[in-house]
């Protein structure tokens, strides 16, 4: 019973390691911010793990967008935009930042 306990948790700590988060996603070029104020993969085709990441960040940024602009009387796009602007003053050197023409440059 102790072993298969063992194996379990062994299992479990791989997964954990396995996962990647949104900072080493950009430390590693992964991902970067996009002028649509989302994330997007700069790399295709992006890995299943990446994809997960980009569509759960994504979901969250949405729903925070949603909530500014009705607090604000703005619209998505609006807050959209201005987020991006933040990101990208926020963005460390060496992440991936989308340029105006939509091409991927490293801060």
């Amino acid at each position: 019973m102790n072993k298969i306990l063992t194996a379990i948790l062994l299992v479990l700590s791989m997964q954990t390691a396995w996962a990647i988060d949104l900072n080493d996603a950009k430390a590693q070029g992964l991902v970067g911010e996009a002028r649509t104020g989302y994330l997007a993969a700069v790399q295709k085709p992006a890995s299943a793990e990446v994809k997960a990441l980009i569509s759960n960040v994504n979901a969250k940024r949405k729903a925070q967008f949603e909530k500014a602009a009705a607090k604000t009387g703005t619209t998505i796009p609006q807050v959209s935009n201005r987020f991006y602007e933040l990101a990208v003053q926020k963005t460390r050197p060496g992440h991936y930042i989308q340029d105006a023409s939509g091409r991927w440059k490293t801060k």
